[in-house]
């Protein structure tokens, strides 16, 4: 048998001109199809636009199991620049390892935050390269490394990368012109650095097949040929394979890794997939996949979590960009949380529970939200945040994903040149909406609900049990909806609305156990007050000064809605 290749997907990412492609290429040995700047617009540039591939192949090391065999790293060259972030966020989902390329004469800049930021939620290894160490003044290099290298690692120190290694090459030394004989430094140092942080990745060929395509061109005679990664599962030669962009379905023909013709190809694998002619401009990149495996939604519910380094508050009903999949397309939010009992809850991941009722938020709750009184634990203020979050994402056109897949929201059309993170917030894609009318035939089962509170006050008492009361609501409501609704007087007593009273919008409430002998008095003086400056009696000044002192009783009505319940019933509990 042959010898048994193990891949490992290495991303390199970093901010646009750090040499992540020289670095690319100074390591690998094999070019694979996409590899090093194919797009004619980016070679003009010197700038990579798409997921460059290429492979360096080395001697399998002792921690990856016994035997001969090889280990291959595919490097995966995300671009730097910030229209294409949408591009390293689809490079992203396919990657072990990550290798983040710094300037070392410049440090860390704003993309090399929303590299850092994509590792964290994407990826488990990180290797740190401080590339151009050709341009530090060789008496100076090894300080300005050092120094360097320490920046780093303070930077680092508060996410999951914290410790992580950190090396110093020059993958280009003397720059693009310079000629080719000029040896790159550290990199074969870098290589052995890899070796040590290679590891096993968790593969499963169970599961629906899902692949990324990133390259798709004809050969004659032959067929149509899509190489890419393999998302999940597995695929057989002679298996159906859709391509749910083409609304298409092709068998497969022949198959090939890194120029070796294979049957079987499983998850995290790089392969070529070569089925029956059809025209490849219409499918440069995308998804294929097991018939019917994918869905396309309008809309979805999501787990999701803010990403720190994102400025500014998370606000219901603001657009956002949503990557999920491999598509970014326009969406608009609205949060919900648990009930406030439920806050601190264990949830079950990657599962919605529709049983349960979730109240709606004004915005993602964080240290920094103002948030609003039903989740204010205490008269501190302190905000009591939730373990879990959600979202609903209704789409401006649908999108093709897995049923389960990571959702990163962003804001792409932040000027690139501002100083700050455009990631807004990572998640799970927990439940699709297929139909088009979602809202009417989905919707109503999400039982998220708004508290409301309404005041009004006590007009006048009518008797022992009753009183009306004023200013709860507008002289237009239909009050006979409000039958039967509990409300609170703000002198303890518990009444109920009874109907309204007159035109302009009163109403009577019975309170069944009475009202106490202090309320009737505190109404009573309220009245005379009312009726004597109705009579003109006092002057207008001494009649405010006084009025002031009798506090007139308040009434207070608390409900919940649904926000999806097309009765827009009021419920208490």
């Amino acid at each position: 048998a042959a010898p048994r290749v193990l891949n490992v997907n290495v991303g390199v990412l970093g901010h646009i001109d750090s040499g992540k492609t020289a670095l690319a290429r100074a390591l690998s040995t094999t070019g694979s199809t996409a590899a090093f700047d194919r797009a004619p617009q980016s070679r003009a540039r010197g700038i990579t636009l798409d997921l460059g591939f290429s492979c360096l192949r080395t001697a399998l090391p002792p921690q990856l199991g016994p035997g001969p065999g090889e280990l291959q790293f595919t490097l995966v060259d995300c671009p730097g620049h910030a229209s294409l972030i949408r591009t390293i966020i689809g490079g992203a989902q396919i990657i072990d390892l990550m290798m983040l390329v710094i300037d070392v004469t410049k440090g860390m800049q704003t993309q090399s935050a929303e590299c850092l930021v994509i590792g964290q939620i994407a990826c488990q290894k990180m290797v740190v390269v401080l590339n151009k160490i050709d341009l530090l003044p060789e008496g100076k290099r090894q300080s300005a490394i050092e120094k360097m290298t320490k920046k780093m690692q303070k930077t680092l120190e508060n996410t999951k990368f914290c410790g992580c290694p950190i090396v110093a090459v020059a993958a280009k030394p003397g720059g693009p012109e310079a000629p080719e004989s000029e040896n790159p430094l550290g990199v074969s140092e870098l290589i052995e650095v890899l070796k040590s942080q290679a590891y096993l990745p968790s593969r499963d060929p169970s599961g629906h097949f899902l692949m990324a395509v990133d390259h798709c061109f004809s050969i004659k005679g032959q067929g149509t040929v899509m190489t890419g990664t393999i998302l999940s599962g597995s695929v057989n030669l002679g298996d159906n394979v859709e391509i749910p962009a083409l609304k298409v379905t092709k068998k497969v023909k022949s198959m090939q890794m890194f120029h070796t013709p294979v049957t079987y190809a499983m998850q995290g694998d790089r392969v070529g997939i070569c089925v029956t002619q059809f025209d490849p401009k219409l499918l440069e990149r995308g998804l294929i996949c097991t018939p019917e495996s994918l869905h396309t939604i309008h809309a979805a519910i999501i787990s999701l979590k803010k990403i720190q380094y994102f400025r500014g508050a998370l606000q219901t009903k603001a657009k956002f960009h949503i990557t999920v999949g491999h598509e970014t397309v326009m969406g608009r939010v609205m949060f919900f949380s648990p009930a406030p009992a439920d806050f601190s809850e264990e949830i079950q991941e990657n599962v919605f529970d529709f049983e349960k009722d979730y109240l709606y938020q004004e915005e993602y709750l964080s240290k920094d939200s103002n948030s609003s009184d039903e989740n204010k634990e205490n008269d501190q203020g302190e905000v009591k945040l939730p373990r879990q979050q959600w979202a609903l994402l209704e789409f401006e056109k649908p999108v093709t994903c897995p049923k389960l897949c990571l959702v990163i929201g962003s804001k792409l059309d932040t000027d690139i040149h501002t100083n700050t993170c455009r990631l807004a917030f990572h998640g799970v894609l927990l439940q699709g909406m297929e139909d088009k009318n979602y809202t009417e035939t989905f919707l109503p089962k999400l039982k998220v609900y708004k508290l409301k509170h309404k005041e009004g006050q006590v007009e006048r008492v009518m008797d022992d049990y009753s009183v009306i009361g004023r200013s709860l609501f507008k002289k237009e409501t239909n009050i006979q909806i409000f039958m039967g609704l509990k409300v609170k007087l703000s002198t303890g007593e518990d009444g109920i609305i009874d109907g309204g009273f007159g035109q302009s919008g009163k109403f009577k409430i019975r309170i069944p156990d009475g009202l106490k002998p202090d309320t009737k008095m505190l109404l009573a003086v309220a009245s005379k007050k009312k009726s004597k400056a109705g009579k003109g009696d006092t002057t207008k000044e001494d009649e405010s000064s006084k009025n002031d002192s009798a506090q007139p009783v308040t009434i207070s009505l608390l409900f919940k809605r649904y926000v999806f319940d097309v009765q827009k019933k009021m419920i208490q509990s």
